[in-house]
């Protein structure tokens, strides 16, 4: 299958916008989050990057009531197919099969009760944003880390916001899940200085257990980025019970120092927090680790220093978390 060839878009859906972050590349950093994601990880935090689309999300207790308000219902076109589900004079829930996608009953209300979830923003409004920090940029060695969900779905829309980026000589880093063909990453890895990845698990049928899709792809991306030069910082999120096993640990350490090298900058090990519950929530979904029972932290904390002195004794810059300075 040949990959379709770059065409310039000028616009792309965010979800976020976040400024002086210090955790996703080096320096401070202002990071882009655009929507759209491949994998369904059991322990994602943000359910509001995985549709491409801007979506709606409810907070019921933020509902002032309809027979105060009820501008929502006035507004929203299938509301009398039932769209909107009011409970106890509260809006509560969005059946997502009727509704339309038109967001008209977000804009109408006026406590938040219904929140969109990304917005369009073309590449001038968002460098307006970059911009405005590159002093802070200059001073500590930072840049733009381009996030999501996946950026590389909207990659004709990342790589213009990258060039944009590099025209400035602001410093740009890609977090990615590299689940994406790879002639696709291929046309966009030029205009990264750095890119940011996941190993969530070496086993192919355990990683499609846990986040819908193999690892066969993400793996052969990153050797493909490895052989290219590019600096890589590998993530591992730590989940008890799921990945944390040695026998994974041992062939995490085996494929990063064989295949990746010292192109690996650092090898960051993060532990599973629940988050984004909420979030789930206002969208209508159940959070997928609802049965698992996280240690405490005195636990986790002594597992992870045990799985970063394993991966240290191979030789790789491993660390807790996402404090260590990175270069």
């Amino acid at each position: 299958m040949v990959a379709e060839k770059h065409k310039p878009v000028k616009e792309g859906c965010i979800f976020n916008i976040q400024r002086y972050t210090i955790h996703d590349g080096p320096g401070i950093r202002t990071e882009i989050f655009l929507k759209g994601c491949p994998l369904r990880c059991r322990w994602c935090s943000n359910p509001e990057s995985i549709s491409l689309h801007p979506e709606i999300g409810v907070y019921a207790s933020r509902c002032i009531g309809i027979s105060k308000c009820g501008y929502c219902l006035k507004v929203c076109p299938e509301s009398e197919n039932g769209a909107i589900t009011v409970k106890e004079d509260r809006v509560t829930e969005i059946d997502r099969n009727i509704c339309n996608g038109c967001l008209q009953c977000a804009d109408a209300c006026p406590s938040n009760a219904l929140t969109v979830w990304g917005k369009k923003m073309n590449i001038s409004e968002i460098m307006t944003v970059i911009l405005s920090d590159t002093d802070f940029y200059a001073k500590s060695g930072g840049g733009v880390t381009i996030s999501g969900g996946e950026p590389l779905l909207q990659w004709n829309f990342t790589i213009e916001l990258l060039k944009e980026c590099m025209a400035k000589n602001i410093h740009t880093c890609i977090e990615t899940t590299l689940n994406i063909q790879t002639e696709v990453m291929l046309q966009v890895l030029p205009y990264a200085d750095m890119i940011i990845t996941d190993i969530k698990h070496m086993d192919s049928s355990k990683h499609r257990e846990y986040t819908g899709s193999s690892n066969d792809l993400i793996l052969k991306n990153m050797v493909a980025i490895a052989d290219k030069n590019k600096p890589l910082i590998i993530r591992v999120p730590v989940i008890p019970e799921h990945n944390d096993a040695d026998e994974n640990i041992h062939a995490t350490a085996d494929f990063i120092k064989g295949e990746l090298g010292n192109r690996v900058k650092q090898v960051q090990l993060l532990p599973y927090k629940q988050l984004g519950v909420e979030k789930y929530t206002s969208l209508g979904r159940d959070y997928p680790m609802n049965y698992f029972n996280p240690p405490e932290r005195e636990i986790w904390e002594k597992n992870i220093k045990r799985i970063a002195a394993i991966l240290q004794s191979y030789g790789i810059p491993a660390v807790p978390g996402t404090g260590a300075k990175t270069s």
